[in-house]
This record gives C-alpha cells, structure tokens and sequence, in this order.
C-alpha cells in the first residue's frame, strides 16, 4: 500500500485497530457476499420483487457508472430523497462505491429545508422519487452545485416527460444503459462515507457527517454482537432509510451480514405493518414506542401470530414500561429498548434479549462507554440523575459548517448526548429526560421553536409556547399554549386552523396535538419564556 495515503493514526484501540486502513463500505456490503458465495441468496423483499446479492452488485456497480458520468467524482455530495426501496439502496451504495458522499433526507421535509440540505452540501446530484421532483423543480435552476438530477418512477408511472428537460434523467433508462459491473473507488477507513442531517434546538438541520469505518462500527458491535443478525436473519424496520435508526436497520446490518431486508415505502400503519410481517415473516422487526402502542391498539380484537419473530427492537425515544408488559402480554415477546442518536450513526445503549429491564435503555454496547456527570463535567454516583456522555468508534466528527456546535457538542472522544440520565449498581440506563426543550415525536427530533414560529404566522397569534405532553398512552406530542391578539377570541375552528397550518408549513408529525388558549406565558425578567413552568 502507498504509505502516502495509507492515512491513519497513532492511537492504538482494539476494534479501530481490527480495520483495514483501505475499506470501502460498499465492497464490504455487497461484494464480499458475492466471495462468499451468497450471489443468488436474497438481498432485498420489495412487494413481490427479490433482488439477489448478485442482481443488486449489478444495479449497485451501473448506478456508480452512471454517477461517475453525470460527473459525481470521489468526496463529492450528493442528496438521496426516497421512500424505502431498492432504488434507495442502489443510490446509496452506487455512489458510495465510487468515494462519494450520500446525504439522506427525510423526504417528509418541506421545500424550504430541502433547498438549505441542497445548497448546504453543495450536492452535486440529487436522487428522488416524481412527486418531490415536481415540487423542487421551480428551484433547482438556481443551485449552482446541482448538476444532474434523477427521478425514480413510481410502479407503472411513465416518466417519457423526462427526456424534454436538461439535466434531468429517468432511473430506469438511465441506469439500463451502463456496465454491470465496477471497481470500487480505493477509499479508506476515516475517509467521509456518509451524510445525515439532524434537526438543532433553533430547528436548522445539521449536517452529520460519518466516516467509513464507523458503518462497520454499528454492524459489528451491536448489530451482531447484540441482535444475532447473521445470513439467515430478514430484518423488516418500520423507521425508515433516511434515519440513522433505519439506515442500520435496513441496510447496513443485514448487508453486512449476508442477510436479507423487507422495504416498505408506505406509511408505517399498524395494520400495513402487521401484513408485512405477516407476508415476510422476518426474524428482526425495528419499531418506535409510538407504532407499538399504535399496533398493540389495533389488534386488541384480533392478535396476529407474530411468533416467528426473533427479535422487536425498540428505539427512538423512551420505551413506556406499560408498552412493553403490553406487548408482552399480547405477543409472548420482549421488545428489546436501546437508545441511540445521529451522531453515533445507531443504538450505543441496549437491552440484552433475555435480560431487559423494562423502563431501562440497557447496558452499554459492546466497544462503547458511557458516563453520566454533572454540569461541571464531573462524574456522579449511580442513582445520580445527570448528562450522558458516551464514546465510541462510530461518532461523527463534526457538524458540517458548524464549528462551534461540533466544539459544543463533541468533546474530544466523548458525545455529549443532551439526554440525562441515571445508572443503577448493575449498569442500566434509565432515561430522565431531555437537558433542553427539544421533544421526540415518532423517534423524530422536533423543534419546539420551529413550531412556534409556524403558528405565530397565523394573523390571531401574539404569542406561543410549544412543550412536549404525555397522550393517553404516555407517548410525548407537542402541545401548543397560545396567547392570542386583542379582538380574537378561541374556538375550535382556530385550534384546527393552528394544527393544519403547522402540518403544511413544516411536517405533518410537528403538529400540535392540542392547543390551550391563554392569557398570558410565563417569562423571566429579562423577558424569557419559561417552559419549564408549562411542563407542571
């Protein structure tokens, strides 16, 4: 190896130090299952679509030819906007395995905060599905950086439009055209592989930028370590690709391992759920708190069998103890809690099957640290409520663009999470709460701030305050205090035109749940609104 480039460094860990110097993700993920002999196993479930190992090295290595000539080139950005689906895959591992740089956006977003990830990545490709084409068209003239996009047809969907607009391709006919196969891009192990933006307090996205190895990080220490997954697990994750969550879930933990995943690109319903579990009787099914309480309401008259089940991860926020005897109780499983984040790219605290305690995210990751400690940085006692701090090999290294939150944020080889916690004299985690304001809703981050200024748009608002609430499953929503203008009175009408206003101008699950008129917020001195004080 050319030590000019063989880049690494001086620090000596057990795991870091396992890891080829030269890895790229995408080899490790689909070609080494080829040498294995598993070309013709089952890579993808899609409805009634099975895509091999060898169809999708195939797919994977024509999206790299066709990248590479529309002219994406080695750390160049590029934005992946898609529901679940194979097409999803291909684009992030096609441009993986040239050294570029996938960027995944929640494709749920508004235009506004997909034109900032646009122009903040400098993508020079953008990869979606026709219908958000069709609402960023009038903008992509004007990102300079963007220089090609591609659109991914819906089942049937005729895109012969397509071939009239300058710059703008087809997937299919696009794809078609190029070799079927590739030689990967020789990257290495703290080059960038990927990109996955996280919503701040004052609600603007932060680019979380990951490095190669730390994929391998997530894949080796929890999902084989603590889930089991091997080539014969099927894992179906009800969070989607665009999360980190299910970007693990999905994609990397069963490639991997030579396994296979199930792709759902609709909503997550209990019961559109319930049939893909059903028709694919996977081994590993990932869920948030929110869809199985949701589930566990939906076959109250009617309990599927879902015995084939190995394994029910739950993560995104905070697994409710009466979710989990619930869910017990109607299926004879254990859902098995961790807790994770965008900046350490998957779960780094988890139950154990066999040894959860419920109302506990578990016990460290194998390869993983954590510490809890005071405002002053300093270790507390066990039973001592404080921040969670946690190390670990798959830790971003910065905030694209954001020097001062990554300082913040990042402290050395520590995470400085925002989540407080306790940890009792065995090792489990007990989540406390949030240090700030920031709410969890579905396993999505929310800003309370970006729905406050989205209902002070509304002409009869003087002011507003937005908390988390506890519903009557003990699941957090936003809540919306509102202090109208002279002359506007409350009613009903305006508590719908409040909620429908936030769905269309930012996203559907920001909405406030419920809104209560009042005269007056509660503020500091200096004029502060103090939400603490809503919260009792």
């Amino acid at each position: 190896m050319d030590k000019a480039v063989a880049r690494d460094d001086d620090e000596e860990d057990d795991f870091y130090s396992s890891i080829p110097v030269e890895l790229n993700m995408c080899e490790v993920l689909v070609d080494e299952n080829i040498r294995k002999g598993r070309g013709e196993r089952a890579a993808i479930f899609h409805g009634d679509e099975r895509l091999t190992y060898n169809r999708l090295l195939e797919s994977v290595s024509q999206a790299a030819n066709a990248f590479t000539d529309l002219g994406l080139d080695i750390e160049h950005r590029y934005l992946v906007l898609l529901h679940d689906c194979p097409e999803f895959v291909c684009a992030f591992l096609g441009g993986m395995r040239l050294g570029a740089v996938p960027v995944c956006v929640n494709p749920m977003l508004n235009e506004k905060d997909i034109r900032f990830m646009l122009e903040d990545s400098r993508s020079r490709l953008l990869v979606t599905g026709t219908e958000h084409y069709r609402k960023l068209a009038p903008m992509l003239d004007d990102l300079r950086h963007l220089k090609a996009v591609i659109v991914v047809p819906r089942e049937g969907e005729d895109l012969s439009w397509v071939s009239a607009l300058p710059r703008v391709h087809g997937w299919r006919e696009l794809i078609s055209c190029y070799r079927k196969s590739h030689t990967p891009a020789r990257t290495f192990k703290n080059d960038i592989a990927l990109w996955l933006y996280s919503s701040g307090s004052t609600g603007r996205p932060k680019g979380t930028v990951h490095l190669h190895h730390d994929i391998l990080t997530t894949t080796d220490l929890y999902a084989r370590q603590v889930l089991g997954i091997d080539e014969a697990s099927v894992v179906f994750s009800a969070s989607k690709l665009f999360f980190a969550y299910g970007l693990g879930n999905s994609l990397t933990f069963p490639l991997r391992h030579g396994g296979a995943t199930v792709l759902y690109p609709g909503k997550p319903t209990p019961e559109a759920v319930f049939s893909v579990l059903e028709r694919h009787r996977p081994t590993h099914f990932f869920g948030v708190p929110t869809l199985f309480a949701s589930m566990l309401a939906a076959s109250e008259q009617k309990r599927p069998d879902l015995s084939f089940l190995k394994i029910a991860v739950s993560a995104g926020e905070a697994l409710q103890p009466a979710i989990f005897d619930a869910w017990k109780r109607a299926f004879g499983q254990e859902l098995v809690e961790g807790i994770g984040s965008t900046e350490l790219l998957h779960i780094f605290i988890s139950n154990r099957p066999g040894e959860v305690r419920p109302g506990s995210s578990g016990k460290a990751v194998p390869g993983y640290e954590a510490r809890i400690v005071d405002d002053q940085g300093k270790e507390v006692p066990d039973g001592t409520v404080g921040n969670l701090l946690v190390k670990g090999e798959s830790m971003a290294v910065l905030y694209w663009g954001r020097h001062k939150k990554s300082a913040k944020v990042m402290l050395g080889d520590w995470l400085s999470t925002g989540d407080m916690y306790l940890r009792d004299p065995d090792g489990y985690y007990y989540y406390q709460g949030r240090s700030d304001d920031m709410l969890k809703v579905g396993g999505i981050w929310v800003s309370p701030v970006e729905v406050e200024n989205s209902v002070m748009e509304l002409p009869e608002v003087f002011e507003c305050a937005v908390i988390g609430h506890p519903g009557e499953d003990g699941l957090v929503k936003p809540k919306a205090y509102v202090v109208l203008k002279p002359g506007f009175e409350p009613s009903g009408e305006l508590v719908k035109r409040i909620q429908e206003h936030v769905k269309t101008s930012t996203a559907r699950y920001k909405y406030p749940r419920w809104v209560e008129f009042v005269e007056e917020l509660p503020k500091t001195a200096t004029g502060k609104i103090q939400r603490f004080r809503l919260r009792t």
